[in-house]
């Protein structure tokens, strides 16, 4: 097996950059050490925070997998940092929440952490069409190549997670987001804890796995101070290819909890490589070859083995049609994301919140493919007239296109919030300016310096071939909300808000691509759009029917601003003409969403079974002026996309229903289930090419139906363990519902056991535990969803894993 380190210079960066914070703490930590002492010993420590309430009875029972927020109008379902951890140490927030109702997470590594073959889907809204935040602190919607934030694993080491709350209808009023139509995923951050000490785990497994997470807390010092810092590093051979996947992140937070107030600094540093899956094409469409794969595995770096499989002209086997083999293909991200946050205590009933936080992103996406695919040799020729292509590349048959990011963020979220005992008022505003650039460039691979590419390198920009465009993009985004929970009585209250979306958006490109180089562009657009929504109402209630029943309602609408760069952005349309007639006929996508729903929480003697709290939900959404990008290229995902049509094509109806509840055995067992049913229809036909597509009255695809997920936890003294199923019907693979893929059935497996001895003292909990992730070795699809009829493709899901985790507290 090949080896892999990361590259000195980032492994360096990361190092330096741990070394120095680490530093930095602990001569803080030496200057207190007595008052450390003398305060965290007569100081409890803080739990750490969580969204909603746990079952009362914890002594009695095991804690609840799924927690349920009280007092919210919305449906709003927790997950603890704890239950992430048991799912699989490390697993992204977004990877641990398919466990929730009506969520649909697939990506093809077993943590979620890969985002080019990762889809979300939440009661039919797909992932660009959520809400996303991490204290707070936007984090764009989530698309590969995102423009506007950062995934959630790379903004938060796994570990560092205090809880995730879905919102599942419509997300918070008070969420910064752009495109939260169908609900919102909160992650939050623990607190350092108060008293000294620290956490290590370590975990290794299947495809060379290995990864160390250390994490130092100062505890309590200077009064009212408490800091931590940790850092992580992961690497992972893929598991059908010799590719690593894995990188460095440090996470820093700061806490000065005051008797007038309460600052949190938090920072992230993340250096991520991810080599990629390609998609496996499917259907009927032309150019699907003979050959279907379960994967598309690349070739490095056996360059041989890459060399012998292209002809002389570096053409790729007929057979294989569109999916031919890449050489290698990767994400490269680096991030720094910190926030600086006040809560300052006015009165005992009047808090007021500021919060400033910046971003900036380097990434590149790269594919090192075959010159003669997808259309390339007609941009190539449009640059090199009458040359021998496979030359001009290195001879070796293959070229390097990257995909190269920059982002710029900076914002602020400012809150007030005042409880007068029978009114809980609340006012805010969020504001975002963000500077994006992307560019598409193309790099020669030399059949005499195959050293010189690999996936954990980025080009030199200065040594490419081809800049096929650049494009600069800003915007300012500006949304206040203004809310008000009534009490009308002790057990009954409703609650009232508003808010506004503002959007102001310029994009232009420094550099165009070369007449005739790109199917369907003259040349792309320059110019500015302006979107506004100046009345986003929503209207909600909560009603304890019992002490341990509370029923709620909410009707909200939301709005999903226009993409400013990247998928379905309007400066990615083939002409001026054509972005003048979408700025003035367009409108952004809107969703009113109703829900309706019982949470409970009980005690019960019912011989084995000792209490039961969960939560029962139903919901209706009318999704208005759904945006579809209709492509001008017949292969989805081509490796050179043209220029194609962003258009309103009409409306979506939804009516589904929710239920998550755990059944508690006494202390040793408990049972948690979440059944969720979705009907979400076309209302629309639409037309592409002056052809009506008759998609009125089907079911949207890549999205099931029926899905049902279980957890079944075990406790008994030092011994614990629990088994997770997944099970997911039918989806359909295009828009008219002609082609489909079947359901499947997941298991995954955790146990773990409390060691007996501390080493001296020294140990805290020391705990060893073993995962196993696709229990019964199923093969399933990830669907990728661009076609009217005739084609789809699809990722892999991941083959069984085993991973054994040692943890412990010192």
């Amino acid at each position: 097996m090949t080896s892999y380190t990361l590259p000195p210079l980032r492994a360096g960066r990361a190092h330096a950059l741990a070394t120095a914070i680490l530093a930095a703490l602990l001569t803080v930590t030496a200057a207190h050490a007595a008052d450390t002492t003398s305060t965290a010993a007569a100081t409890p420590p803080t739990p750490a925070p969580a969204i909603g309430t746990a079952h009362a009875a914890a002594s009695k029972q095991l804690d609840a997998v799924m927690v349920s927020a009280k007092n919210s109008t919305r449906s709003a379902v927790s997950l603890s940092g704890n239950e992430i951890q048991k799912i699989l140490p490390g697993a992204s927030a977004l990877q641990a929440i398919k466990t929730l109702p009506g969520v649909l997470y697939l990506t093809a590594d077993p943590w979620g952490n890969n985002e080019q073959n990762a889809s979300i889907y939440v009661h039919g809204f797909g992932q660009q069409q959520l809400g996303y935040t991490m204290d707070g602190v936007p984090l764009g919607d989530q698309q590969y190549g995102n423009y506007n934030g950062l995934s959630p694993q790379r903004a938060i080491s796994s570990e560092n997670i205090a809880n995730v709350t879905l919102y599942s209808g419509a997300g918070d009023i008070a969420t910064a987001s752009t495109s939260n139509l169908g609900g919102s995923i909160a992650t939050f951050s623990s607190d350092p804890d108060q008293k000294m000490g620290g956490r290590l785990s370590q975990t290794a497994g299947s495809y060379g796995t290995t990864r160390t997470f250390a994490r130092f807390d100062t505890g309590r010092f200077g009064g009212d101070n408490s800091a931590y810092v940790s850092i992580l590093h992961q690497d992972q051979r893929a598991w059908d290819f010799d590719g690593h996947q894995g990188g460095d992140q440090i996470n820093w937070k700061f806490i000065h909890d005051g008797e007038h107030g309460k600052l949190t600094f938090f920072g992230d540093y993340s250096d991520k490589t991810e080599p990629n899956e390609d998609s496996v094409y499917h259907g009927t469409a032309a150019g699907e070859g003979t050959h279907l794969p379960y994967t598309r595995g690349f070739s490095y770096p056996d360059f041989q083995h890459a060399l012998g499989y292209l002809n002389a002209n570096g053409s790729t086997p007929t057979a294989d049609g569109n999916n031919y083999q890449d050489y290698y293909s990767d994400a490269q991200r680096t991030d720094y994301l910190t926030y600086l946050k006040y809560d300052w205590y006015i009165t005992d009933n009047i808090t007021w919140t500021n919060q400033a936080y910046f971003h900036h992103d380097d990434g590149a996406g790269v594919v090192a493919g075959p010159i003669q695919v997808a259309g390339l040799p007609t941009l190539f020729n449009a640059y090199f007239p009458g040359q021998n292509l496979k030359e001009v590349f290195g001879n070796s048959g293959y070229a390097i296109r990257t995909t190269e990011y920059d982002i710029n963020r900076r914002g602020f979220l400012s809150n007030l919030n005042w409880d007068t005992g029978t009114n809980q008022f609340s006012a805010g505003v969020w504001w975002e300016h963000n500077r994006v650039s992307q560019a598409r460039r193309w790099y020669p691979l030399d059949v005499n310096d195959p050293s010189a590419s690999t996936p954990y390198t980025r080009p030199d920009p200065s040594t490419a071939l081809i800049t096929q465009y650049i494009n600069d993009a800003r915007s300012d985004v500006i949304q206040p909300y203004i809310s008000d929970q009534w009490h009308i009585t002790q057990d009954f209250s409703l609650q009232a808000g508003a808010k506004s979306s503002f959007q102001y958006a310029q994009g232009w490109y420094p550099v165009e691509p070369l007449a005739g180089s790109t199917s369907g562009v003259t040349a792309y657009p320059n110019g500015s759009i302006n979107s506004h929504k100046s009345f986003l109402p929503q209207f909600g209630g909560t009603w304890d029917i019992t002490a341990n029943d509370q029923l709620f309602f909410n009707v909200q609408k939301n709005m999903h601003q226009f993409a400013i760069a990247n998928n379905m952005s309007p400066w990615t349309l083939g002409s001026q003409a054509t972005f003048d007639l979408f700025k003035r006929t367009v409108k952004p996508e809107t969703a009113w969403v109703t829900e309706l729903g019982l949470r409970f929480n009980h005690d019960l003697s019912w011989g084995p079974i000792t209490g039961i709290d969960g939560q029962v939900s139903g919901y209706h959404v009318n999704f208005a002026n759904r945006l579809l990008g209709i492509s001008s290229t017949s292969v989805i995902g081509s490796i050179n996309p043209g220029a194609g049509i962003i258009a309103n094509v009409g409306s979506v109806s939804t009516n589904g229903a929710d239920m998550a509840a755990t059944l508690h055995f006494g202390r040793h067992f408990s049972f948690y289930d979440a059944l969720s049913y979705n009907d979400s229809r076309y209302n629309d036909d639409y037309t592409s090419a002056g052809k009506v597509i008759p998609t009125a009255g089907k079911k949207i695809p890549g999205s099931p139906t029926w899905m049902d997920k279980f957890i079944a936890s075990f406790h008994a003294g030092r011994f614990s363990a629990q088994l997770v199923g997944d099970a997911v019907g039918k989806i359909y693979a295009t828009y008219t519902d002609d082609l489909h893929v079947p359901g499947y059935f997941l298991l995954s497996a955790q146990a773990s056991y409390a060691l007996p001895f501390s080493a001296g003292g020294i140990l805290k909990d020391p705990q060893v535990a073993l995962n196993i992730t696709n229990l019964a070795d199923r093969q399933a699809y990830q669907v990728l969803v661009g076609a009217a009829s005739g084609t789809y493709s699809t990722y892999p899901i991941a083959p069984r894993q085993f991973f054994v985790t040692f943890s412990t507290r010192f």
